[in-house]
């Protein structure tokens, strides 16, 4: 049995932002009589992405957004910039880290670990909107 559902998260601007309970609350429904199953969260942008990490420290955050820009850094010489400077390096960020996620689902409930949490990975400057399709299967 499936269920879906596209949502729009909060305007974040760029960082590494702890998304799990807006998630939650978006998908209450249709975690409702799942015993085992799986969640997919798909991100439908080319500048952000979602990963799963540590939701207890908020140095984590700060420090996963700057490891980003160590590795793709901004003051590349990019080619495409036509919406701004962070625009290609958003584009190449959300490449290695991705727009999917897939977490267990329990007893109706997101079987994550102690410390894990979902993450928005914004990659812009400037705040946006981003929508997600959140995908149940049991």
């Amino acid at each position: 049995m499936g269920w879906q559902k596209t949502f729009t998260l909060s305007r974040r601007s760029k960082g590494c932002h702890l998304i799990t309970d807006e998630v939650r609350s978006q998908i209450k429904e249709g975690l409702e009589g799942v015993s085992v199953g799986m969640l997919f969260l798909f991100v439908k942008h080319t500048s952000c992405a979602l990963t799963l990490n540590e939701n207890w420290d908020h140095d984590v955050r700060k420090d996963m957004d700057m490891a980003l820009d160590h590795v793709v850094p901004e003051t590349l010489d990019w080619l495409h910039t036509d919406e701004g400077p962070d625009d290609s390096v958003s584009h190449t960020k959300a490449s290695l880290i991705g727009p999917t996620i897939s977490v267990p689902i329990t007893n109706g409930t997101l079987n994550l670990g102690t410390w894990q949490g979902i993450y928005l990975t914004e990659f812009r400057h400037i705040a946006h909107s981003r929508q997600v399709v959140a995908t149940i299967i049991s």
